[in-house]
């Protein structure tokens, strides 16, 4: 029986491509864009904000490859670490691009002290994930929906994709499936 994932610790916006809006509460931006339809949510953003509070207070970055999750995200994490030597009351940051790369955005955000409620997420494809295998610790990224089995890149195990996300590390639980199996023994 699958859980209720409303109740669980994965965002809603990782299990379906979102849009949000631009959160125009804020007086400063930092907008982080994984790829081309990132990069088109962005620029809808920056014409919401300025269309309300001009365009000054919005630092836009690119991160053109967020397929590539860890090349994307450092350099996301690197693009935020700055904007936050600047960052007052009011400012707000918003990440859009693949599922997995904006939850390890969001992990590192949350690391750094930046609030859920000042992030805006939008999900442009969710059918990538990224797995922590609980046994060896590796993190194997593939296209697999929750619930499904995939190798671990480092140990093989086949790992069930568990319906848990690590705020701290943007990646899901991954643990072998056919633990509770006694091992083959040879004859």
């Amino acid at each position: 029986m699958r859980p209720d994932l409303e109740l669980t610790s994965v965002p809603v916006w990782a299990l379906n491509p979102t849009r949000p809006g631009a959160d125009l509460s804020g007086r400063a931006w930092t907008i982080i864009a994984f790829g081309p339809h990132g990069a088109d949510i962005a620029q809808t953003w920056i014409d919401q904000i300025a269309s309300v509070h001009g365009e000054s207070a919005v630092r836009l970055h690119r991160c053109d490859d967020g397929t590539q999750c860890d090349d994307g995200t450092a350099s996301a994490i690197e693009a935020l670490t700055a904007d936050l030597v600047d960052a007052r009351v009011g400012w707000r940051l918003m990440m859009a691009g693949p599922a997995d790369a904006c939850l390890r955005l969001r992990g590192a955000a949350g690391a750094l002290g930046v609030a859920d409620d000042e992030m805006t997420v939008a999900s442009t494809d969710d059918d990538a994930r990224t797995v922590h295998c609980v046994h060896c610790g590796a993190v194997t990224r593939a296209q697999v929906q929750l619930d499904q089995v995939l190798p671990c890149s480092s140990c093989a195990r086949k790992l069930l994709v568990y319906h848990h996300v690590s705020r701290r590390a943007g990646t899901y639980l991954g643990f072998m499936v056919d633990a509770e199996q006694p091992a083959e023994v040879p004859s």
